[in-house]
């Protein structure tokens, strides 16, 4: 494995025709447009392929597979992996040192600094290259690379060559993200023909699921589960795995996770593998295990991008099956998210899961006006173009905080734009136009700040049910009544946001809910 002092050296000549010629090698064909190279992540990108001879765009697919290019602030993956590249420390995987040994970079700044995360990652597809005995000639083809993509994933068999068959697709289609601080990176598709070796064979072997014949049958170790159950399956539970489909599926089959989920679906096309039987009990919602049905979606809470038109598709295909075989009915009382199960402090799936478009594709309740116009089991999104009794909540409030909107007619025009921008802007919110948690919290909360507690009833009660539902991404019952579950809620909040958890609503838990915290 080359070393930095020794790559330098190498790297003297100049980045751009270095990228040119890796894309025309592993093409055949000139990329449409040379990423721009003076903007850090694709500096970081260039400087990386160039140092240990790995092909820039197979690196950009990795880590876009593994993190949609997004180092989620030095915070860890499920898998304890960090950064765009997801560099690992876990007991069955260790890129990360990996990374530290062949790169002189100190594991904190592998861990938080993207340069640093990049770099680690090619050094690590070089070395298992050179362990597979690739040269000079053969890394130039980005189509021998498949055998050290599918080792980076950290599994074997079918998991590895899942991954490695992803990363070949996103090459085969290009790719065309945006990252934080607006800074694109691109992948020109091209025609692909990865040289799979032994994984060929894995890459095509296929098992359906004997409970949802659309799903694959991938089995979690048997730490990570307990077979049978020892209650009546009534719910079902919906997880987002922070980190990528083939990793979670990975992770689940590591005996020393003691966690497990019964399905996972993929964020690019909707493929569904199950991990445990539907019979048997899964660990993914602690006290509530025996009686519920987990489901896990690829992504991170934190990145919108990962829920596509197909995932919530495909997922409420499955959730609408298991609900029919199973007697579960179809509303948000028993549908929920990991954060409502009692007993659990995880906070997915999180803002940016749309429940009401999930519901409704599930074809259930999908948590609808209560009669007053800003009750709602669930608060989604609420962005241009959106319609619907929502926005026309969203409207009435502006208006009443002084920003109208013109008609109050449930269309999310460029009128109802503006002034939401508007009202972010003088209330400390990003003003970016569009109503996630923060912004229905703030704009639900908005109103006397005088103490409550529980025993407590009214329209003031009500607001602030409403303002904890959109704040803790889970439903608290708005009746106007303060009893045990809200003060539960505003326990809880108060807990999550640094407060003295009294469970009464005074002075500054109403502040912290009118700044939208």
């Amino acid at each position: 494995m080359p070393r930095r002092a020794a790559a330098r050296a190498r790297a003297r000549a100049s980045v751009l025709a270095a990228l040119t010629a890796t894309v025309l090698a592993a093409t055949g064909t000139p990329a449409f447009a040379a990423p721009p190279a003076d903007r850090p992540m694709n500096r970081a990108f260039t400087r990386a392929a160039a140092e240990f001879d790995v092909p820039r765009d197979l690196l950009a697919a990795v880590g876009y597979g593994e993190t949609h290019l997004d180092g989620h602030s030095g915070r860890p993956s499920q898998a304890n992996g960090y950064g765009v590249m997801h560099l690992v420390s876990n007991p069955a995987n260790r890129t990360l040192e990996r990374a530290a040994a062949l790169t002189g970079e100190t594991l904190a700044d592998l861990r938080a600094d993207t340069d640093a995360n990049i770099l680690g990652g090619a050094a690590v597809l070089r070395g298992y290259a050179d362990k597979l005995g690739l040269d000079d000639r053969e890394r130039d083809d980005i189509n021998a690379w498949y055998p050290a993509v599918a080792r980076y994933s950290g599994s074997t068999g079918r998991t590895a060559a899942l991954y490695a068959d992803t990363v070949y697709t996103f090459l085969a289609q290009g790719l065309d993200a945006v990252v934080t601080g607006g800074e694109r990176i691109s992948v020109t598709g091209r025609p692909v023909s990865p040289q799979k070796g032994p994984l060929a064979t894995a890459a095509t072997v296929r098992t359906e699921s004997a409970d949802y014949p659309s799903a694959l049958w991938v089995p979690a170790h048997a730490n990570n589960f307990a077979a049978g159950r020892s209650a009546k399956i009534d719910k079902v539970i919906v997880h987002v795995t922070q980190g990528s489909y083939a990793g979670s599926i990975s992770w689940f089959q590591n005996p020393t996770a003691e966690v497990s989920a019964h399905y996972v679906v993929r964020s690019s096309d909707g493929e569904i593998t199950q991990m445990v039987r539907d019979g048997d009990t899964a660990y993914h919602a602690r006290s509530q295990n025996s009686s519920t049905l987990g489901i896990e979606h690829e992504g991170f809470i934190d990145d919108p991008s990962w829920f596509t038109d197909t995932m919530y598709r495909s997922s409420a295909a499955l959730t609408g099956y298991l609900c029919d075989r199973y007697g579960i009915p179809k509303d948000r009382a028993h549908i929920i998210g990991h954060s409502e199960a009692p007993g659990n402090d995880h906070t997915d799936p999180g803002p940016y899961w749309d429940w009401a478009r999930y519901m409704q594709l599930v074809g259930g309740d999908t948590g609808g006006d209560s009669g007053d116009g800003l009750s709602f089991t669930a608060y989604a999104i609420q962005r241009s173009g959106s319609t619907g009794a929502q926005v026309r909540a969203v409207q009435q409030l502006l208006g009443e905080q002084g920003h109208p909107v013109g008609a109050v007619d449930g269309s999310f025009g460029a009128a109802t734009q503006s002034a939401v921008t508007a009202y972010q802007s003088v209330h400390g919110l990003d003003a970016d136009g569009v109503v996630g948690a923060r912004t229905w919290t703030a704009l639900l909360s908005a109103g006397p700040t005088a103490s409550l507690a529980q025993g407590d009833s009214g329209d003031g009660v009500k607001r602030l049910q409403r303002s904890l539902t959109a704040a803790l991404g889970s439903t608290v019952g708005i009746d106007g009544s303060f009893g045990p579950e809200t003060t539960t809620a505003v326990r809880s909040y108060q807990t999550g946001r640094g407060l003295t958890a009294d469970g009464i609503a005074g002075p500054a838990t109403w502040a912290a809910l009118q700044a939208g915290r």
